[in-house]
């Protein structure tokens, strides 16, 4: 860890009553939402452990966090899509010689390619990162976290998994019922796990998949630090989903009880403005 020299705020000492308190490991560390809450963590005192491909990229945004918070910041580079590096970082979190006690799975893509595309390769890719690594990294998190009797997971979904926009919303759908069914099956064993289901986020993730953002009404954009600072909330106060903002609060909430024709109709009038 790098000392805290003259300007720099140092480690927070943070609620010895939080449960986000220790070591968090944050897949997709360093952009977006899971930058986010890498900030967001290290400022209540958590040591970090950023796991994202681009090796260049995490020790740049290491050293950024670990002078502005005096925080240690353990970087791992790694492919989540490919088996080898999902089983590295499942590795990192059984770890029980430097335990992780707060996990944050968030690493994702944008999946634009129809469903009826020739080539199914974007989609493949997608299931291996967002559906396998998932509940994979879920799995040696929820393991070790329950040995312990403590710990927090941060399933990262999507209000867009509770409408049919293709395949990323089928894969947020897994993820937040699969989510969902891990705090049940941790209930009662100090292991708490929410489920975050943002909407439109102001982050690069957008441009990478080749959505236009200028389709999305602004009244629907949310900033990153909103909903990590949202999540976070409902976190200490035991919530097993979040959903930040009241507009995606009421929205998500129409999206699961309207009529589905109606849900259908919506979502396919949303798809035909953002072409």
């Amino acid at each position: 860890m790098n000392d805290v020299g003259q300007g720099r705020p140092g480690r927070a000492a943070g609620s010895p009553d939080s449960v986000l308190r220790g070591r968090a490991l944050i897949t997709g560390g360093t952009s977006g939402i899971g930058l986010s809450f890498a900030h967001a963590l290290a400022a209540r005192g958590c040591d970090l452990v950023l796991v994202a491909r681009d090796a260049e990229r995490l020790g740049k945004t290491a050293e950024q966090l670990r002078w502005r918070y005096g925080v240690e910041v353990e970087t791992l580079p790694a492919d989540l899509a490919a088996r080898a590096g999902a089983a590295a970082v499942a590795a990192r979190l059984a770890d029980e010689a430097s335990p992780v006690e707060v996990f944050v799975n968030n690493a994702g893509k944008g999946v634009h390619a129809p469903l009826l595309a020739e080539d199914t390769a974007e989609h493949e890719d997608a299931l291996e990162l967002m559906v396998r690594a998932v509940l994979l990294l879920g799995n040696a998190a929820g393991r070790a976290m329950r040995a312990r009797g403590h710990g927090v997971i941060i399933n990262v979904s999507s209000v867009a998994g509770l409408i049919p926009m293709g395949a990323y919303s089928a894969i947020k759908s897994w993820v937040r019922t699969y989510s969902e069914s891990l705090a049940l099956e941790l209930a009662g064993t100090g292991v708490r796990v929410t489920t975050l289901l943002p909407g439109w986020v102001r982050t690069e993730f957008h441009e990478r998949a080749g959505i236009r953002a200028s389709s999305i009404p602004g009244a629907l954009w949310l900033e990153a630090d909103r909903v990590v600072a949202d999540c976070l909330a409902d976190v200490e106060k035991g919530r097993v989903r979040s959903v930040p903002s009241k507009r995606f609060t009421v929205l998500a909430f129409l999206a699961e009880h309207a009529p589905r024709p109606a849900v259908r109709q919506f979502t396919a009038l949303l798809n035909k403005s953002r072409r």
